[in-house]
């Protein structure tokens, strides 16, 4: 049995990409799916062939959100499973040199896509969330939310924000059922990466590789999160690296331990 097997199932910024990947998933699998994205097109018509339902829904309005989310709930008897995956890219510094202004209302849809949106989704969803066995909601941050990320900096501090509302939120609810995880792929092929795909060759991503993945491995990881049933934790899969976990837990010893040398006596 799937991860998302009879579950109530909606997925923002599900029309294409990473999020179209999800929405094939779990509709496969036997979840009751609902798409919001601002592509009406390529949503309705992703709908109509796995048979989900589909609501025009910009993540930058709360409103919109609420909307979705309430239609997710009535129709489908409440929620288990959100999927916040929203996201554009943002301006970049670097990007003057070659002649590309830096734009700040591009920054502001990016702010307004990638962090409020998750803020919106989070805040909307919790009531009918919270006390629910097994409700999951999973936020498809990025490898950006983890790491530096050149000519994407604007990208990357909407990332760092929503991984540390996840990281957060997990805690915040410790004692309730409802969890909170990250997706935090690297380079995967979908048109978000347009923006900089001409730079992959020459960034330097260490282990994790600048070879771009398809959206499925993503998807899978997706349903990996959900059926564990882990909490506050952020996932990281590319094309040079399998799914696995960041380890936090580590990440804290080390400040820890940063903190005690450098504490007064």
């Amino acid at each position: 049995m799937s991860a998302y097997t009879g579950k109530s199932v909606l997925v923002t910024g599900g029309a294409g990409g990473i999020g179209a990947a999800l929405v094939r998933r779990a509709a496969a699998d036997g979840g009751r799916v609902v798409i919001a994205d601002v592509d009406t097109e390529a949503g309705t018509a992703l709908a109509e062939k796995v048979g989900a339902l589909f609501q025009h829904t910009d993540v930058r309005d709360f409103e919109q959100v609420r909307a979705v989310i309430d239609l997710a709930t009535n129709e489908h008897d409440g929620l288990d499973v959100l999927h916040l995956n929203a996201g554009i890219t943002g301006p970049s510094e670097g990007f003057t040199d070659v002649g590309v202004p830096y734009s700040l209302e591009h920054y502001r849809q990016a702010v307004g896509v990638n962090l409020d949106g998750v803020v919106h989704g989070v805040h909307a969803a919790l009531p009918s969330m919270r006390h629910r066995p097994g409700a999951a909601i999973v936020v498809t941050v990025s490898f950006a939310g983890l790491s530096h990320s050149p000519h994407t900096e604007v990208y990357a501090a909407t990332k760092h924000a929503a991984l540390a509302l996840v990281r957060s939120l997990s805690m915040t609810f410790a004692d309730d059922p409802v969890t909170f995880n990250a997706l935090c792929p690297g380079f995967v092929d979908t048109p978000l990466l347009d923006p900089v795909r001409e730079y992959l060759p020459s960034m330097d991503m260490g282990t994790l590789g600048n070879r771009t993945l398809s959206a499925e491995p993503v998807a899978d990881l997706a349903e990996r999160v959900i059926a564990e049933g882990g909490d506050g934790d952020a996932w990281i899969v590319s094309a040079d690296v399998a799914p696995t976990r960041y380890p936090f837990d580590a990440e804290r010893e080390l400040l820890e331990g940063t903190l005690r040398a450098a504490a007064h006596r």
